[in-house]
């Protein structure tokens, strides 16, 4: 039977070309703390550099930063191009590949910076058309408003999203949940998807992104954000994400197996919490970057419970106790780039 898509999304524990990230400049993402974001991100894409090429997107006039912190690097990559913030997971291209010679498009889904709250985001919604030309390989142009974000799959058929996100009006308005699902299935090529609500973390500005609140670990597990405190006002909420995925079922018809990641505890910065989950990792070439947040005990046991599914990828904590005042983490503020053929000759510049 040929599928109604010819395209697969490749799990992101597949074989990776390369990370795609964007050199933070906006200093209202991090009120009164920017000072600290810059080493942060010099931090995360050192450690990518260690295991496959990083491509950062920096915006005019930020040149000199980006060198500053980057320079030395032969794996990594500057492209100058305007960006209005750092979220590329959210407006960067969801990569696919041609189930018929494997070869790479990338998904440039519309974008609105998550319901057109934070304006202006015109460089932003420009950015996959930048990048799958630097990348040589076609842009497949989407119907509806999604962020990368809002999306997370197995590579055998099987996506998770929420309907808080997809379906708010200031998303797609006067789309159905049947609507949505056959734009997702023709673009990625899945067969089944998987709703939750999109509740369970206070702070968080994305209505809903599952990549902070369950995240596949395999084919058939899948890891769900739990609350630590018995009266965190998260706690019902993600309780019930963790109920409905037992529910669940893959492409495949097999059983979703869900391990509980819990939280920190609740913290605030300037009397705002923030939206804190471990399932903020980024999954590349050999390691798991984990998001760390000065809590010994959950910390602690994020990096176990990720190692045990990932037992073939060194897990490497990175401190996110600044990043997530800007409301998100290390997933957030990348985007992979699956291995495959051609060769692509990129048009980059090493930092010098």
């Amino acid at each position: 039977m040929t599928h109604p898509s010819p395209y697969r999304w490749p799990a992101e524990w597949e074989a990776q070309a390369a990370t795609w990230l964007a050199w933070p400049h906006n200093l209202n993402t991090w009120p009164g703390r920017f000072e600290n974001i810059p080493a942060c991100f010099e931090r995360f894409a050192k450690t990518l550099a260690e295991v496959q090429p990083v491509h950062v997107l920096v915006n005019p006039g930020c040149e000199q930063s980006a060198r500053d912190h980057l320079s030395g690097q032969s794996n990594i990559h500057l492209h100058v191009v305007p960006t209005n913030d750092c979220w590329i997971r959210d407006y960067g291209p969801t990569f696919v590949v041609r189930r018929d010679d494997h070869t790479l498009a990338g998904v440039d889904w519309k974008y609105n910076a998550w319901g057109e709250k934070y304006p202006p985001y015109e460089d932003d919604a420009a950015v996959a058309e930048f990048i799958c030309r630097v990348v040589g390989c076609p842009r497949n142009q989407a119907s509806i408003y999604c962020e990368g974000g809002a999306l997370d799959g197995n590579g055998a058929g099987t996506l998770l999203t929420t309907r808080r996100c997809l379906l708010h009006p200031k998303r797609n308005p006067g789309w159905t949940q049947e609507m949505v699902e056959a734009e997702l299935i023709r673009q990625l090529g899945v067969d089944t998807i998987l709703w939750l609500d999109g509740r369970g973390l206070e702070g968080d500005d994305t209505d809903g992104h599952i990549d902070q609140l369950a995240r596949f670990v395999n084919a058939t597990t899948v890891v769900v954000a739990v609350s630590s405190d018995p009266y965190d006002s998260n706690r019902p909420f993600l309780d019930a994400n963790l109920r409905a995925l037992q529910t669940y079922r893959t492409a495949d018809d097999l059983p979703l197996e869900t391990v509980a990641l819990p939280t920190p505890p609740p913290r605030h910065i300037e009397g705002s919490r923030v939206p804190e989950s471990y399932c903020n990792f980024l999954i590349a070439n050999e390691i798991v970057v984990v998001p760390m947040f000065q809590h010994e005990r959950t910390d602690q046991q994020a990096i176990e419970i990720l190692q045990h599914y990932f037992a073939d990828r060194t897990i490497v904590p990175l401190d996110a106790t600044d990043l997530v005042w800007g409301l998100g983490a290390f997933h957030c503020a990348s985007q992979q780039q699956p291995l495959a053929p051609p060769p692509f000759q990129l048009n980059v510049s090493p930092p010098s």
